[in-house]
């Protein structure tokens, strides 16, 4: 239980990325008040928290009724999984920078940034998602691995919701060289469980099953 435990408070910090989701929410909300701040970075974490909870609760259901089985989500699910990983560690997704722009300056506009973009596409994002769905299902119906992961995510939620309510002072203290060693750091370990994930999946596949 300790090791799905880890993995998937691995995975949900490098997908979520509290740090940098945090240096974006003070950029935006510089020009909001203390209590303005407080309540947006709390709203938003409970409704990004919501979000994941009903898909890992329901997301293996979702893909059942669609068809997909649990060897073609870990392969679709690790090459996501992975291209995130990657990015976090080299930076390579310019078009990402654009949409994040897009998303801020939409974001600027408007008074409260709660549910989008913080909840979601910031905390509550595709990585995110597909990650909550994967590891769930990777739990083999295990009620307590299932506590673990779910324990998991909202241990990273908690730790979230504290880099937002910190989030001038955070993004002060640790830089943008703080900021990059530790995304760095995560992004590495998400491309090797990425990768296992892929591995988990070819190998329970009908590719390989002849082999078995």
């Amino acid at each position: 239980m300790l090791q799905i435990a880890a993995i998937s408070f691995t995975t949900f910090f490098a997908t979520i990325g509290p740090i940098g989701v945090s240096a974006m929410f003070a950029a935006i909300t510089s020009e909001n008040t203390p209590g303005q701040r407080r309540s947006m970075a709390i709203r938003g974490t409970a409704v990004s928290a919501a979000i994941l909870l009903v898909f890992a609760l329901f997301g293996e259901a979702l893909l059942g009724l669609l068809g997909i089985s649990l060897q073609a989500l870990k392969i679709a699910g690790g090459i996501l999984l992975m291209i995130i990983g990657i990015d976090r560690v080299f930076d390579i997704l310019p078009e990402k920078m654009s949409a994040r722009a897009a998303e801020s300056e939409e974001a600027i506009m408007k008074t409260d940034i709660s549910v989008f973009p913080l909840a979601t596409p910031f905390i509550a994002g595709p990585g995110a998602i597909g990650a909550s769905i994967l590891l769930m299902a990777n739990t083999g119906g295990d009620a307590a691995l299932k506590i673990a992961v779910i324990s998991s995510m909202f241990a990273v939620l908690l730790i979230t919701l504290g880099a937002l309510l910190s989030a001038s002072y955070l993004q002060k203290s640790l830089g943008v060289t703080g900021r990059h060693v530790i995304s760095r750091i995560f992004g590495i370990l998400l491309t090797a469980l990425a990768v296992q994930f892929i591995i988990e999946g070819l190998a329970g596949s009908i590719l390989f099953s002849p082999l078995q």
